[in-house]
């Protein structure tokens, strides 16, 4: 089972990177504002999850450069994911709000959902 999933995981990520998307294209100085207000989000994930995938694809597509915390490598990132967001699934976005909270929010779909409505339609 674990070489079936292994196999599988690179067949998602060659057929990702043979199917890339492309990168929307802004001004300059439009994406070091975009890059300034997304600074604070991190993005808990592991590298062949296909919903993980997912969200790096929005990610390259809407030209969001959110840091990438891979959970299953870093036993730091798989403790703060496991402590702070309360369980270890991926893709979990980390925000830090400038009041000091933290959220954590969980579903692939849920989190493209938010980064496009909050950072690329506006």
């Amino acid at each position: 089972m674990a070489f079936i999933r292994w196999f599988l995981g690179r067949i998602i990520l060659l057929l990702n990177f043979v199917l890339r998307p492309r990168t929307i294209k802004r001004d300059p100085e439009q994406q070091r504002e975009l890059d300034r207000r997304t600074a604070h989000l991190s993005l808990y994930q592991y590298e062949a999850c296909p919903f993980c995938v997912k969200v790096r694809r929005a990610l390259r597509r809407n030209g969001l450069n959110i840091e990438l915390r891979d959970a299953k490598k870093v036993e730091l990132y798989r403790q703060e994911l496991q402590q702070g967001g309360g369980r270890l699934k991926v893709p979990c976005l980390r925000i830090d709000e400038a009041d000091g909270e933290v959220r954590w929010l969980y579903e692939s779909s849920d989190i493209i959902h938010y980064l496009e409505q909050t950072y690329v339609t506006s």
